[in-house]
């Protein structure tokens, strides 16, 4: 599932693309917002922005779209009038004269009133968003400290999109290469300093993703996701298994932490011992 950085990668390729712009044509596969096919055009398309894996169109009428790509969705820019070449199902188009942004495969999709959506059931489940630029390395490590948070293993916890929004399982496990921590390790457990530490590898790695316009291509991975231009991000551990650690040269390896791959140097994450903090 693509992660923060590539859905907010995806809402300014998107924004770039039509956004500011009179819509000319909508299209919607699903009957409950056949409607909207004649009520949207005419109008504009106020903003595209991203809330944790979500996308939110909002229109100048007063509709705001939600979307959610989740496993299989993808969102492609055509001309007007064009449509790819492709197997899979066009759930939504938005065409302007100069663009149309397809939202294909994806099944979460819903239409609310723009001063009602953030009442979306998914939307007040979110914590904060790790690319919220106003979100600070002391605010994390204080949620990180928190009761509803500080006695939850790692492995678990960054992937709880209450927690904090955008974090998946390629940033979990680059986050906590990046702060030497291994998964089974509560919050609870750290010294302040090695607290604070994660904290700003919570913020820092996602960050990064983003603003490099890339994460490297590993094994599996949907090319799709992948801007190649000015490419700084590279992995440490996810998907290295059986490859030096770049810290200690002992080789990465592959496990499982909450039901998902997880990958580690079991020198530099050695899995917690009982007893006292980290």
């Amino acid at each position: 599932m693509p992660e923060g950085p590539e859905i907010r990668r995806a809402a300014d390729r998107l924004a770039a693309a039509v956004a500011g712009q009179e819509l000319r044509r909508a299209e919607f596969a699903f009957p409950q917002l056949k409607r909207f096919e004649r009520e949207l055009p005419g109008g504009r398309i106020a903003s595209i922005t991203p809330r944790g894996k979500a996308l939110l169109t909002a229109f100048d009428s007063g509709w705001t779209l939600y979307t959610h790509n989740q496993l299989y969705g993808v969102w492609k820019v055509a001309a007007p009038g064009e449509r790819p070449d492709t197997a899979r199902s066009l759930r939504v188009a938005l065409e302007t004269a100069r663009a149309a942004i397809l939202l294909y495969s994806a099944s979460d999709i819903e239409m609310w009133r723009s001063d009602e959506v953030e009442a979306h059931p998914f939307l007040q489940s979110l914590g904060p968003d790790v690319l919220d630029p106003a979100l600070t390395v002391a605010e994390v490590a204080t949620r990180l400290d928190s009761p509803a948070f500080r006695r939850r293993a790692l492995g678990g916890l960054l992937l709880d999109q209450s927690f904090l929004a955008g974090l998946g399982n390629y940033l979990r496990a680059e986050v906590l290469w990046e702060a030497g921590l291994h998964p089974a390790v509560r919050p609870g457990d750290l010294l302040p300093a090695r607290r604070e530490r994660l904290a700003q590898a919570l913020l820092s790695i996602p960050r990064l993703s983003y603003s490099t316009r890339g994460i490297e291509l590993a094994p599996g991975m949907r090319p799709d996701l992948v801007a190649h231009e000015g490419e700084r991000f590279r992995f440490h551990a996810f998907k290295r298994e059986g490859q030096p650690c770049a810290r200690c040269g002992m080789p990465i390896r592959r496990g499982s932490a909450h039901s998902r791959p997880m990958f580690l140097c079991p020198n530099c994450q050695p899995a917690p011992a009982s007893g006292g903090g980290a």
